[in-house]
């Protein structure tokens, strides 16, 4: 069993992508969320919530559809917002001048003794504190 993964808000966003322009991210995302090495956090599912629902999104979901999906990932180990991954976050932020949000994901990360992050977000290939930065959509 190879190492738990940590996925990005973007790989649950791009799932339930409609935009044509996205059809192959939407493949990647829904074929990644397959496997069963992923793990998340709090954060990522509330990122996810908020950004689905936004009213300013084409393809915005409903609550309900949104509150669904959110439940059926609770399949993966979820990290939950600790004093400790805040100020890991903090110490990460600094560090390598992230944003707290991108410094709170690897701090997550790190914490569930992920080595990768999937994510578009972040420089792909740039290692910090350990975990590796991986864009499932290059």
């Amino acid at each position: 069993m190879r190492p738990a993964r940590f996925i990005d808000t973007t790989i649950l966003l791009y799932s339930i992508s409609s935009d044509p322009a996205e059809m192959r991210k939407r493949d990647t995302a829904i074929a990644l969320l397959e496997d069963d090495d992923l793990v998340l956090s709090v954060q990522v599912l509330q990122e996810f919530y908020v950004q689905a629902t936004r009213s300013t999104r084409t393809d915005a979901v409903d609550h309900e559809i949104a509150v669904g999906l959110i439940r059926t990932w609770l399949r993966f180990k979820v990290q939950e917002m600790t004093l400790p991954i805040v100020l890991g976050a903090l110490d990460i932020k600094a560090a390598h001048t992230l944003s707290y949000w991108d410094a709170a994901i690897v701090a997550a990360a790190r914490a569930l003794g992920c080595r990768q992050v999937l994510s578009e977000d972040l420089a792909h290939g740039r290692e910090i504190e350990g975990v590796r930065i991986h864009n499932p959509f290059r």
